[in-house]
């Protein structure tokens, strides 16, 4: 490794170093929690209204542009990541340990990459075991004080921007998903959510039934794994929570195509709409989520499209852990098209739910790549000192 050094991280960075205080005033906070964040992938910021809700009590850590969030608690479970067009008054959890680099001698996204390593998520996982807490966790001081190589700024640059090409190549393809579901929505709001909220006529063989009516739940087939238990296993398939992917086990309950639906915890969005997960292939489900499919005609992108449009706010109880029961989301009204409709209607948004699921499988094989390529490159095995980019 011609050209790198050994190099003490917190020599080019330091950590935590902003909080916020009531003392700011904020009228709003968008705040950021560890569960939510896997792999790079937000996957929900809550709004806060300061002036009439309570901010949780770990929305403290301040970060900026190029800040990197690391989970203090169990590192396996990989929720970290690299800020990036942050919103206004954004504020993440005391779970986090926030990294600014100094950057004449540090790269962000290098670090970031870095610190993604699978070598350097077990050093830390090693000694968050050590820990006396009740959790598995790390402090700031055992990110500074890790020992690491690392070469000159320009080559940093250069290796950060090669992974960096693949992941926004895969963020490409997801804005390309978020547009396809947008265009099937649409069509699905303009041919029966408009009609069924207006005093227009439902068709003849068309009537308003319950989700009762429609779908098949599979609860009774989850198993949760305690995060002691996940540890042990390999990182082959996704094990889903109530919002996002939690960790990756090596097992499945689950083989197909499927709805996830927040059954406790965060279940609704701020505008009350539920918190849905399409999913396909091999995985697992802990028990914050119904797995859905459908009957009746209707399929599981017909029922994520009508759920996605379904305002069901008015059937979450519990005012310290939200939940949507079983028997409050079969009661909810809906409209239901006669057989031929639906199967007219789905032979329509198939095709953009081929094509999302298509390029998930494009984002699988680049993500594989680029985790194919970190080691070596942030080990000078694949020199890229004379690469031009």
């Amino acid at each position: 490794m011609k050209g790198w050094r050994k190099f003490r991280l917190g020599d080019g960075c330091i950590t935590n170093a902003n909080s916020y205080t009531p003392k700011e005033k904020w009228k709003f906070v968008n705040y950021l929690d560890t569960g939510n964040i896997t792999d790079n992938k937000i996957n929900a910021i809550q709004y806060i209204d300061i002036e009439n809700e309570k901010l949780p009590s770990r929305a403290r850590r301040k970060v900026q542009e190029n800040s990197i969030i690391y989970s203090t608690v169990r590192p396996k479970q990989r929720h970290f990541g690299i800020i990036k067009n942050q919103p206004d008054n954004f504020l993440v959890s005391t779970g986090f340990v926030v990294i600014d680099v100094n950057e004449s001698i540090l790269d962000a996204d290098f670090l970031y990459y870095l610190l993604t390593q699978n070598i350097v998520v077990e050093k830390l996982h090693i000694i968050a075991e050590q820990s006396v807490s009740t959790y598995p966790s790390i402090k700031p001081s055992d990110i500074e004080n890790l020992e690491i190589s690392i070469p000159d700024i320009v080559v940093q640059k250069r290796i950060a921007s090669i992974l960096g090409c693949l992941d926004k190549k895969i963020e490409q393809n997801n804005m390309i998903n978020k547009n396809l579901f947008e265009q099937a929505q649409a069509l699905y709001k303009d041919r029966y959510i408009d009609l069924s909220s207006t005093a227009g006529k439902i068709p003849d063989g068309w009537h308003i039934g319950t989700v009762s009516e429609i779908i098949e739940l599979h609860d009774s087939k989850r198993i949760p794994l305690s995060s002691r238990e996940r540890e042990k296993l390999n990182k082959i398939y996704p094990y889903y929570g109530a919002t996002s992917v939690m960790d990756y086990v090596d097992r499945y309950l689950f083989d197909g195509i499927y709805l996830l639906l927040g059954e406790d915890g965060t279940v609704v969005d701020d505008k009350g709409f539920p918190v849905l997960q399409y999913v396909e292939g091999k995985f697992w489900v802990n028990n914050h989520a119904h797995i859905i499919t459908g009957k009746c005609g209707f399929t599981v992108e017909l029922l994520y499209l009508l759920f996605s449009l379904t305002n069901v706010k008015s059937i979450v109880t519990g005012a310290v852990q939200p939940k949507i029961s079983q028997s409050n989301l079969n009661k909810v009204p809906v409209l239901i098209p006669d057989s031929d409709e639906l199967e007219s209607f789905d032979s329509v948004i198939q095709p953009f739910f081929a094509q999302i699921r298509d390029l998930r499988v494009e984002n699988d094989r680049l993500a594989t790549l680029r985790d194919t390529l970190l080691p070596k490159l942030m080990s000078g095995e694949i020199d890229v000192s004379d690469v031009d980019l």
